[in-house]
C-alpha cells in the first residue's frame, strides 16, 4: 500500500489537524451508538455520555503515545454492550449497576494481568498473514448488520426510502471523491460526506433543535458508589472478555501485519495492557469499557495516512467533548443514517486493503488456502444471524458473536485442520 506518512511521520500541522478529522468523525460515531444504554435519568445521561467521551478521549492518546503506538480508534467494546444488555434484562425492574460494573473492572483487571504476565505472546505466534486477511475481512463483514439497523434505524420506517436513496447517492459520490481527490484533500471526504448527509437529513426532516433538551445538564456520581461482586455475573462478563481480547489482538496484529512491522508482538502486548486498565477504569467511572477497534485500515487506505500523531488531535477533542454538554448534543444529533453510509464507504476500503494485503502475502496460492479465507467469513455471517433464544446467556458473548466465531474458525483452519507439516 502507497502511504504519504508512515506510521511514526508527523505531517505539517494543517495537514495533521485534517487527517484528524476523519478519526474524529469515525471515533465520535463509535461513542455516540454506545450511548442508548445509559440509564437514569436525562441528567444522569448526560453524565455518562460525558464520562464515557472522556475514556474513550483519552485511551486514544494513550494508545498512540504509550500503548500500542499505532493510529487505531479506541471506543466503547461493542462485546461487552452484549454482556450489560444481557444483566440488565436479567435484573428485571431493579438495575443493579454497581454489580455491573465491578464484573467490568474485574474483566479488565484479567485482562492487564494476562498481557503484563508475557501470556499474550503465545496467541500472537497464531496470526499469520492468512489470519490476519480473515480478520480484515470479518470486520467489515461482520458489521454489515450493524450498518444496515443504522441506515434503515428500527421504528423510523418512514425515513427508511431517504435511507436507500442515500446509499445509493452517497457511496459512489465518496468513491468517486477518493478517486478524484489527491493528497490530504483525500482526508476530507469523510468529513465533508457527515456535514453534507447531516444539512440535507434536516432540511428534509428538521427537528435539530430538539437533541438540545437532552443534553442541558448533568448530574450524578463521578464514581460506582461501592464495588459489589457478583459471581454468575463475573463469570459472564469473563465470557465477554474472551471476545475482547480477541478482537483486540486482532485489531493490533492487523494493522502490524498490514505494515509488516517487525516489533508487533510488543506494541500488542502493551496496547491490551493498557486496554485492560481502561476498562478498570471504565468501570470505577460506571461505563462502558473501551477496546480498540479494527476500522482502523479502512481509513489508512482512503487517506494515505497511517502516522499515529494524526489521531492524537481526535483523542483530545473528545475529552474537549467531556467538558461541553452541547457539543456533545451537536455530535449526537448525527442522523443514525449518515453514520451507517459513512461506514459502509469505509467497510469497502477495508475489503480493499485486505485484497491488496492477500494478494502480496500470497495468501490465497491454491483451494484450501483460499477454503481457509471463505469459510470464516461464511461461518461468521451465519452466527451473526443465529437466533440468540437458542443459545445459553453464557456463552452468548462467544456464540452469539459472528466476528469471534470467524476467528476461531480461521484458527481452527490455519493450524489444525489444514495445518502445514
Amino acid at each position: 500500500m502507497n502511504l504519504k506518512y508512515g506510521i511514526d511521520s508527523r505531517p505539517p500541522i494543517g495537514q495533521l489537524l485534517l487527517y484528524s478529522l476523519q478519526w474524529f468523525v469515525l471515533a465520535i460515531a463509535v461513542v455516540v451508538t454506545s450511548l442508548f444504554i445509559a440509564v437514569g435519568s436525562p441528567a444522569e445521561r448526560v453524565l455518562y455520555a460525558q464520562k464515557v467521551f472522556a475514556v474513550t478521549g483519552a485511551g486514544i492518546i494513550l494508545q498512540a503515545l504509550w500503548g500500542h503506538r499505532m493510529p487505531i480508534v479506541v471506543g466503547p467494546a461493542a462485546v461487552l454492550l452484549v454482556g450489560i444488555i444481557t444483566a440488565i434484562a436479567s435484573q428485571g425492574d431493579v438495575v443493579n449497576t454497581n454489580k455491573i460494573y465491578t464484573a467490568i473492572m474485574v474483566g479488565g483487571a484479567v485482562v492487564a494481568m494476562l498481557a503484563v504476565a508475557r501470556v499474550l505472546s503465545h496467541l500472537q505466534r497464531i496470526f499469520t498473514p492468512r489470519i490476519v486477511v480473515v480478520i480484515l475481512m470479518l470486520i467489515a463483514v461482520t458489521l454489515s448488520p450493524t450498518i444496515k439497523n443504522l441506515i434503515f434505524p428500527a421504528g423510523e420506517e418512514a425515513r427508511h426510502a431517504f435511507g436507500l436513496w442515500f446509499t445509493l447517492l452517497g457511496v459512489p459520490a465518496m468513491a468517486l471523491a477518493s478517486h478524484r481527490l489527491r493528497g490530504v484533500l483525500k482526508s476530507i471526504i469523510i468529513p465533508l460526506s457527515l456535514v453534507v448527509g447531516c444539512l440535507i437529513y434536516y432540511a428534509i426532516y428538521g427537528g435539530f433543535g430538539d437533541v438540545f433538551a437532552r443534553f442541558s445538564e448533568s448530574e450524578g456520581s463521578l464514581l460506582i458508589p461501592r464495588l459489589e461482586f457478583d459471581g454468575g455475573m463475573i463469570a459472564a462478563f469473563l465470557f465477554c472478555y474472551v471476545a475482547l481480547l480477541i478482537n483486540d489482538v486482532g485489531s493490533i496484529q492487523a494493522l502490524g501485519g498490514m505494515f509488516s512491522m517487525p516489533d508487533t508482538d510488543s506494541r500488542c502486548s502493551r496496547g491490551v495492557a493498557l486496554t485492560g486498565i481502561l476498562n478498570v477504569v471504565a468501570g470505577g467511572l460506571g461505563v462502558i469499557g473501551p477496546v480498540n477497534y479494527s476500522m482502523s485500515p479502512g481509513v489508512i487506505a482512503s487517506s494515505s495516512c497511517a502516522s499515529r500523531y494524526a489521531i492524537i488531535p481526535a483523542g483530545i477533542g473528545l475529552i474537549l467533548c467531556a467538558f461541553l454538554p452541547s457539543l456533545i448534543a451537536v455530535m449526537s444529533a448525527i442522523p443514525n443514517t449518515v453514520i451507517g453510509v459513512i461506514l459502509l464507504y469505509l467497510m469497502g476500503t477495508q475489503l480493499a486493503a485486505s485484497f491488496i494485503m492477500m494478494s502480496s502475502s500470497q495468501s490465497a496460492v491454491g483451494f484450501d488456502d483460499a477454503l481457509i479465507i471463505g469459510l470464516p467469513i461464511m461461518v461468521a455471517l451465519f452466527f451473526g444471524a443465529v437466533p440468540m433464544d437458542v443459545v445459553p446467556a453464557l456463552v452468548r458473548p462467544i456464540i452469539g458473536n459472528g466476528f469471534v466465531m470467524g476467528v476461531i474458525t480461521v484458527i481452527l483452519l490455519e493450524h489444525v485442520i489444514f495445518r502445514k507439516k
